[in-house]
């Protein structure tokens, strides 16, 4: 059953991590450490849900370990690529668009969104947290789920690094690996194992926490996925348009000659 107590503590948790992390974005002068915190944001609530629900279920228990593995994979993965370089050109483009005041204004407009909207998602953490029936067929489909996610997310952050190592693949279009099968390999893994949460929130019967994977999917797919990554690397990459000829937008399947 939902517990509204247990999600506002969640949101509040939230509140404090975005607040440090803005003031550690004026310490660095650079807002683009919100990407490392992203996936942090989502570890911390569910321990918050945890903790507070008090339940201590083995569903709970796995959940967090999930949760853990891909939010601190991901949290070192682009803090690693971020580091010895210049501030991620969209909040260089959004510096420039705010003026002066875009140090106090990105509180609530970098930080602060990106703890609502990971508050909003997290709906699926907070129902299998607040489960205390045993596991069941849906928790291991989910974490299934999350395993093929997690090798395309993760292969693919892993390929596309070592493919710009080199300084043979400058300018060139990464069409290797997994990203032979799809453009958005990282995305399209993310997605899965969203909803690979969502179907152990389904398990301990929180059906209504489907909101959560759906917003994560139109975010990926719409707004700060696939559609803004493709709306700028064609100009950057010129041969980006025969790759999109040839390959998948988001789910995998064979190239196409």
């Amino acid at each position: 059953m939902f517990d509204l107590s247990v999600y506002l503590w969640g949101l509040a948790a939230l509140g404090v991590l975005a607040a440090g992390g803005w003031l550690g974005s004026l310490w660095l002068r650079r807002v683009d450490i919100v990407d490392s915190l992203w996936s942090l944001m989502f570890l911390l609530a569910g321990l918050v849900y945890a903790q507070v629900s008090g339940l201590t279920s083995a569903r709970a228990c796995l959940l967090l370990w999930l949760v853990g593995i891909w939010a601190i994979r991901l949290s070192v993965y682009l803090s690693v690529r971020c580091a010895g370089h210049e501030e991620d050109r969209r909040y260089r483009a959004m510096r420039a668009r705010y003026g002066p005041g875009f140090h106090v204004a990105s509180l609530w407009r970098v930080f602060g969104l990106q703890a609502l909207l990971a508050w909003l998602i997290s709906v699926p953490l907070l129902g299998a947290a607040l489960g205390g029936s045993p596991l069941g067929p849906l928790d291991y489909a989910g974490a299934l789920l999350w395993a093929v996610g997690f090798v395309f997310e993760a292969g693919g952050d892993w390929q596309l690094a070592r493919f710009k190592a080199d300084p043979a693949n400058h300018d060139r279009v990464m069409d290797r690996g997994l990203w032979r099968y799809t453009r958005h390999p990282n995305y399209f893994g993310d997605t899965c194992m969203w909803w690979g949460f969502y179907l152990l929130a389904l398990s301990a019967g929180a059906w209504w926490s489907f909101p959560g994977p759906l917003l994560m999917t139109f975010l990926l797919l719409r707004v700060s996925g696939v559609t803004l990554l493709e709306r700028t690397i064609g100009k950057r990459r010129p041969a980006y348009a025969d790759y999109v000829r040839r390959t998948n937008a988001f789910l995998p399947g064979p190239p196409r000659p």
